[in-house]
């Protein structure tokens, strides 16, 4: 295939309401859609989940839109590529910068699927017709508020509830959590906000019986994790620390967490994102699929890579009315009873919807 002309579009979205974690609260969600169109006017779709400030690693939607225009689109544009695991092999002479490379690579993804009239879920080679669900919840401002919200969720069939901790707003939390709601599958995000001299408190969380804790320590480190998880017997699962494959393989062999978030954007696509798959479902490590608070395109994106057999604990991957008044795809994403059905159409299974976006579009360029 080739991509022949490149639309790149910078969103503004308003969120229903504010986000809280341990670094930083927003309530506006800017990101860059990426729409790649092959010769015969075919297009496939990409999300940036880059945020707009260097909270969580050194990538902004700045950085991102510098990337796409200035290196990535010209190296690929009109370039032959014959299959999407190309394009990471074609961009590897461009360090890191793995969320603008994710936005382009899930839009040639899109883009191949449609082109073989298949489902992007089938393309991955994944295999299910349902997939769990779980919800992320930000920290609040009181107890009550975690506890209904909490309440709100369960009753509609979410699958795990997932609680943003830090320093302050951790132990009595999830006790107060746990004693209210004694059975629900339940773990903490720290967001990296704890050190190794944290190791007496983060052990009073074994406690709860959580599934895992995410990411305790730096967003850089592999060997306290390590440190960490022989102290402690809540699994740790590690978030920002695993940008590879071979941060995953060095971070199982250290024994530095028995789970892994796999996030497509972190790892640098989606191709990435099935290595780090496979390596965990040969080594026995459970997989889940983390959310960045994504707008329609980029949920799509998470729920076919979640097909994968060894995504067997729920992810992030919330309805699209968790986040949106108004999402940017049709039909939006649904949750019935913690599980959203896999759609069936070619490519992500979802339509764009172009009125929505050109709504909630700041800037837009077209590159060919």
């Amino acid at each position: 295939m080739k991509v022949t002309e490149v639309v790149l579009r910078q969103m503004k979205m308003r969120m229903k309401s504010p986000f809280t974690t341990s670094f930083g609260t927003f309530q506006d969600k800017e990101f860059l859609l990426l729409e790649a169109k092959d010769e015969n006017g075919l297009s496939g779709w990409g999300e940036s989940v880059a945020f707009h400030s260097p909270w969580y690693n050194e990538e902004t939607l700045k950085t991102n839109w510098h990337m796409l225009e200035d290196f990535i689109i010209p190296h690929l544009l009109n370039k032959e590529i014959s299959h999407p695991d190309d394009v990471s092999g074609m961009l590897s002479t461009i360090r890191k910068n793995n969320m603008a490379k994710s936005t382009f690579e899930g839009a040639v993804w899109e883009l191949y699927a449609k082109q073989k009239g298949i489902p992007l879920a089938k393309a991955l080679g994944g295999s299910k017709s349902q997939i769990d669900v779980g919800i992320s919840i930000g920290i609040q401002n009181t107890f009550d508020d975690l506890l209904s919200l909490i309440e709100e969720y369960v009753n509609e069939g979410y699958k795990r509830m997932k609680v943003k901790i830090k320093p302050g707003w951790d132990v009595e939390v999830m006790r107060e959590v746990r004693k209210h709601f004694p059975k629900v599958p339940l773990m903490a995000d720290a967001n990296s906000a704890y050190r190794l001299k944290d190791i007496s408190l983060l052990k009073q969380l074994d406690e709860f019986d959580l599934m895992m804790i995410e990411q305790p320590l730096a967003s850089d480190d592999i060997i306290n994790h390590a440190v960490l998880q022989r102290e402690i017997s809540t699994p740790i699962c590690l978030d920002e620390s695993i940008h590879s494959y071979e941060d995953a393989r060095k971070a199982i062999e250290l024994g530095s967490c028995k789970i892994i978030n796999i996030k497509i954007g972190r790892v640098g696509g989606l191709t990435e994102a099935k290595r780090i798959h496979d390596l965990c479902q040969e080594l026995g490590i459970p997989v889940w699929c983390g959310g960045m608070l994504e707008a329609g395109i980029g949920r799509a994106h998470n729920i076919a890579l979640t097909t994968l057999s060894n995504f067997i604990m729920p992810g992030d991957t919330a309805a699209s009315s968790r986040y949106w008044e108004k999402d940017i795809i049709e039909p939006e994403v649904v949750v019935e009873n913690g599980m959203i059905t896999i759609p069936e159409m070619p490519g992500i299974g979802y339509d764009p919807n172009l009125e929505t976006i050109k709504q909630f579009t700041v800037f837009e360029k077209t590159y060919s």
